[in-house]
């Protein structure tokens, strides 16, 4: 699963600098989950060189899922929750396909 599967798509009618108009066709805003509402599959606590796909993959077998640990661990940015000033923290790891993620 991915994140955007069920997130809605739109389309908009835009007019070119040449006058010309074309649709675009986009995501609308993901709305995330509130992480107190997720499921905690396990903790880890970040090592030295750790990557978030690793990490991801080390506990779900998937190493797109990244974007789940962001989510439970309410990081706007996912580089912030692996690296040199995350060491020693602990992450809390989702279960995929409970609670939204």
């Amino acid at each position: 699963m991915g994140r955007y599967d069920h997130v809605p798509q739109a389309e908009l009618e835009v007019t070119q600098a040449d006058g010309t108009r074309r649709r675009v066709r986009y995501y609308r805003r993901r709305q995330l989950p509130d992480p107190r509402d997720l499921t905690t599959l396990a903790t880890h606590t970040v090592a030295p060189r750790d990557r978030l796909d690793l990490v991801s993959h080390a506990y779900t077998a998937d190493a797109l899922g990244g974007w789940r640990l962001a989510d439970a661990n309410a990081a706007l940015d996912p580089d912030d929750l692996v690296g040199d000033e995350a060491v020693g923290t602990d992450l809390r790891i989702p279960t995929p396909g409970v609670g939204g993620v």
